[in-house]
């Protein structure tokens, strides 16, 4: 890659972390300019994987308050979160260059849709946690949706989080707060168990995922300082607008 590519992705990386620790949905940003820089798409989604970890991790970290009192919970889905992720791994290796090209633009448009419904789904939740109506049995069941949720999260990624915290509203009754560390501890098990997985298939663009990894690190770091200046519902409407920009440009070069 050129010097401004490198430069690109360096921003690009720095702006998804940014995006991610104030709205979501950071992928839809980095994933096709890695395509436009001349990755392939299952390199790039590959790639992309192994540098979100640190973010991941930072995002699990900050709420591991909430986390060290559902050990319980966690016992009980991140063995079916890391399952699901490795899953997810493996079918994408399977997957095509040409088939994971013809998806690309579905699969963000999904990404978009699941981020425009993200303070639609929030808002769910707080409504239903004032009413519980659901039995502990439910807790039990919810390993089916949380290992389809991270079959998805394993094979690209973007908008897992809102799956899984969408997931956990359905067959827990607690506090959107407690959830959504949940969904972070949740979300942090795929996208490792996915990136150690892949990170061994030899298609990780190494130098790429570590510019990356530090740009999504500052970037982070930025959005956190910067939380309570920018509306997070603003910023999302500009990801879900690229994001279905993005997905018709991909469509209309087929």
């Amino acid at each position: 890659m050129s010097d401004i590519e490198w430069a690109l992705v360096a921003l690009a990386a720095l702006a998804a972390g940014a995006v991610n620790a104030l709205a979501g949905g950071g992928t839809l940003i980095t994933f096709p300019l890695l395509t436009a820089v001349g990755l392939p798409a299952i390199e790039a989604n590959i790639t992309n994987t192994v540098a979100l970890c640190p973010g991941y991790l930072a995002a699990t970290l900050a709420q591991a308050g909430d986390l060290r009192t559902q050990r319980r919970r966690l016992w009980w889905y991140l063995p079916t979160a890391i399952l699901g992720g490795i899953v997810g791994g493996v079918l994408l290796l399977h997957t095509g260059e040409r088939t994971f090209r013809a998806l690309v633009p579905y699969l963000i448009l999904f990404a978009a849709l699941l981020l425009a419904c993200q303070d639609w789904v929030r808002g769910w939740l707080l409504r239903r946690a004032r009413h519980p109506d659901s039995a502990r049995w439910l807790e039990t069941l919810g390993v089916v949706p949380a290992f389809l949720a991270a079959v998805y999260g394993g094979y690209f990624g973007a908008g897992v989080s809102v799956i899984v915290l969408a997931m956990l509203g359905l067959v827990l009754d607690d506090t959107l707060t407690r959830l959504n560390a949940l969904k972070q501890g949740i979300a942090f098990a795929v996208n490792t168990a996915a990136a150690l997985f892949l990170a061994l298939s030899g298609r990780v663009d190494w130098p790429v995922a570590l510019a990356m990894a530090a740009g999504a690190l500052v970037g982070g770091a930025l959005g956190g300082k910067l939380a309570g200046r920018i509306q997070p519902a603003l910023l999302r409407g500009i990801v879900v607008g690229v994001g279905v920009v993005v997905a018709g440009i991909y469509w209309v070069r087929g």
